[in-house]
């Protein structure tokens, strides 16, 4: 509970107005890590009406009993924490709203106790890797393996450095973009450096790590123990690692106590840090640490570097972490290199309930002269699929249509054949008993149902008429009266057929309205198709 907010809570279950609350809140000053303590000795008003106000007092007293207690109880989005035997024999445990357990300490109590707490990060990206290698191994026969891929193909690392990077994990963004296509890596530990680099802190780095790796011959080292551990960031220090190695080699300490180190960093434990500079520099007997003198180098070099750790302690990373994304970041540029129709389809479907993103992606497989074709019952699947060289819009992406219809629609299709007009599809789907006319209007709408013979303003025209002909077909046939359709030839069927109606078709606006209504998209064009020539001439 910070200062302005623990006023308003303790506001709030005194019953006190909230426009009185607020006045008072308000007058706490918008400074970083305020107390109420320090806003009493900074604003002299807020101080007189504390001291003159009995109810701003005791508002006041009761706030500062409270500040900067947890204002709820939260949950670590990925932490586990793990023991030998059951968790409540170590700790105190609660039950959430939403029926998780979780521990009842903090993490670094846990940590204390012994307990081991890891983070398990689930990716979206590993699902799209898997959908389009499945993809791949439908459309082209070839079955990939993750594991046996080349990552050190110049090709796909040519292609990260021209900055088409959309879609690729980690690297897709407008800086990270501009950022690849100043340091144009060359290797998997490149796009590792990269992907460490490019974050609050350490982007000062970045000017130097890309003057190292294109003139490595400018690159100076304090001592010659140092090359071998700062040559491959070439002579940055960008790696929590790199840390452990250094007091490791320098000072001597052990792994452990080399590990204790990262730790004080990567928590920004400043004054551990400092603590751990006179044994990095001297040595310390009683726990057998050498230190950088005895290992002759001079103290002012040993202490430069020492520094140079700490202001890289503010951002230290973590370089396993920064691997296992660069790895997963590879496999998708070289999924999108070698394989972009099926890697573009399974990202797209991976994002197919977000609207937006699906156009942002629209838009880039235009760029690389891949067609999206409309969602079509006939041809479509439930997800975005690969048909010939082109991408089908997905089913599912179609509002009002769950997954039940979709896997209905491709059964009856893969069973019975292909549906021949609109109402060979009512007749058929309506057999299950899961067709509506909302779901109907939708599809028509989408476009889905364009393969059938009609324009989507005949189908709008008949659909109703269709349906409530099938619905009564049904009623007939369930208490078995016979019509006048059951009598005649196999050939004369056909001119008891419904007929579409001779109303052309909707103008294109109308058409990419209703696309827009049930994709949330423009599919089949844009509304400001017509104007391109004139708003790029006006923008060059």
């Amino acid at each position: 509970m910070a200062a302005r907010g623990v006023i308003r809570d303790v506001g709030r279950v005194m019953d006190l107005p909230y426009a009185f609350v607020d006045s008072i809140a308000k007058m706490v000053p918008t400074e970083l890590n305020i107390t109420l303590d320090k806003a009493l000795k900074m604003n002299p008003e807020f101080k007189k009406l504390y001291q003159e106000d009995e109810q701003v007092k005791e508002l006041i007293d009761m706030s500062r009993r409270l500040e900067g207690l947890p204002r709820h109880t939260s949950m670590h989005a990925a932490g586990v924490v793990i023991g030998q035997r059951a968790i409540e024999e170590f700790v105190p445990l609660s039950l959430g709203s939403d029926g998780s357990v979780t521990t009842q300490f903090t993490m670094t109590t846990l940590e204390e106790l012994g307990l081991l707490k890891m983070d398990f990060l689930g990716l979206r990206t590993l699902t799209v890797i898997q959908d389009a290698i499945r993809l791949v191994e439908k459309s082209t026969g070839v079955k990939l393996v993750t594991e046996k891929l080349n990552y050190n193909d110049k090709a796909v690392l040519d292609y990260i450095g021209t900055g088409k990077t959309d879609g690729i994990f980690q690297i897709e963004s407008a800086g990270m973009k501009s950022f690849m296509k100043e340091l144009r890596p060359q290797s998997l530990e490149d796009i590792i450096a990269g992907i460490s680099l490019y974050r609050p802190g350490p982007m000062d780095f970045i000017p130097q790590y890309i003057k190292g790796k294109n003139h490595p011959e400018l690159i100076t080292y304090e001592c010659p123990q140092l090359k071998p551990i700062l040559a491959p960031t070439y002579g940055c220090i960008v790696y929590q690692e790199q840390v452990m190695q250094i007091v490791r080699d320098l000072a001597g300490y052990s792994l452990g106590r080399s590990d204790l180190v990262r730790r004080a960093m990567s928590k920004k434990k400043g004054d551990v840090m400092q603590r751990e500079r006179q044994n990095f520099v001297y040595g310390n007997e009683e726990e057998g640490i050498p230190g950088c003198v005895k290992n002759g180098i001079d103290e002012k070099v040993a202490n430069k570097i020492y520094d140079e750790m700490i202001d890289f302690a503010k951002y230290a990373f973590n370089k396993s972490h920064a691997a296992a994304y660069a790895v997963v970041s590879y496999q998708t540029a070289y999924l999108k290199y070698y394989y972009p129709v099926e890697y573009m389809a399974a990202l797209m479907t991976s994002v197919i309930d977000n609207p937006s993103k699906v156009s942002e992606y629209i838009y880039a497989c235009r760029q690389m002269n891949i067609k999206i074709l409309p969602p079509d019952i006939n041809k479509g699947e439930a997800n975005f699929s690969v048909d010939g060289g082109d991408i089908r819009y997905g089913l599912a992406a179609i509002k009002s249509i769950g997954r039940p219809v979709i896997k209905a629609i491709v059964e009856d299709r893969e069973e019975l054949g292909l549906f021949q007009n609109l109402e060979d599809f009512i007749t058929r789907l309506s057999a299950k008993n899961i067709l509506n006319k909302r779901t109907i209007e939708n599809l028509i709408k989408a476009g889905a149902l364009d393969t059938l013979g009609g324009t989507r303003k005949q189908f709008m025209s008949i659909y109703v008429q269709i349906v409530d002909h099938v619905t009564q077909e049904k009623k007939n046939s369930m208490v078995g009266q016979m019509t006048l359709f059951d009598l005649v030839s196999e050939d004369q069927k056909e001119e008891f057929q419904i007929r579409m109606p001779d109303v052309g078709e909707y103008s294109k606006e109308t058409l990419l309205a209703f696309e827009k209504e049930v994709l949330g998209i423009y599919v089949s064009g844009h509304p400001l198709e017509a104007y391109e020539e004139k708003w790029k001439k006006s923008i060059s």
